[in-house]
């Protein structure tokens, strides 16, 4: 098993992975096009020739970026291919020098085991929430806000690092 960038030819496999979560209503639907434009910013973990899972990493600016789009296979859940495309996108990330990855998720858990932490929706960027105005849930949505500070003394959105996050060393001041 092992991450690369995705790949044009990719797009097929990815739109049907993504597009049987929305089905569910677990994501939200894309199109060739929106792959197509967007391509640069998915990963893929792959054996051999089979795409086992994708991810997206999406810049908000120098400092922060969402993950999207996260999606492994059913067969392969439990493989561990949605923690080495969360890897492969915290390492990118971090090439980038980037303070904190958020995302809109279903499984907190899954996340919080990546070191994410839950947040306010309010807390996170209005133009992230660009796609939640085609979203079918918009008006009472139930997917959860999660971020992970990568950058040691990071405060980004007001939201300040806790002893919990990793990475995050907050010193403790004793009295001389």
């Amino acid at each position: 098993m092992t991450t690369r960038k995705a790949r044009m030819t990719d797009i097929p496999a990815i739109l049907d992975l993504i597009n049987g979560y929305a089905r569910a209503g677990l994501m939200l639907p894309r199109n060739e096009f929106e792959l197509s434009e967007g391509i640069r910013d998915f990963t893929v973990v792959v054996d051999g020739d089979r795409l086992l899972g994708c991810a997206a990493l999406h810049f908000y600016g120098p400092a922060l970026a969402e993950v999207r789009s996260l999606a492994v296979i059913p067969e392969s859940k439990g493989s561990g291919a949605g923690r080495t495309l969360m890897n492969a996108l915290e390492t990118e990330a971090q090439e980038f020098e980037l303070d904190a990855l958020f995302a809109f998720t279903y499984v907190p858990v899954f996340f919080a085991k990546m070191g994410y932490r839950e947040v306010e929706r309010g807390e996170l960027p209005l133009k992230a929430w660009k796609d939640c105005l085609r979203c079918p849930k918009f008006q009472a949505c139930d997917e959860i806000a999660v971020l992970k500070l990568l950058s040691p003394g990071a405060q980004v959105l007001g939201v300040r690092p806790t002893p919990e996050d990793p990475l995050i060393q907050i010193p403790t001041f004793r009295p001389i």
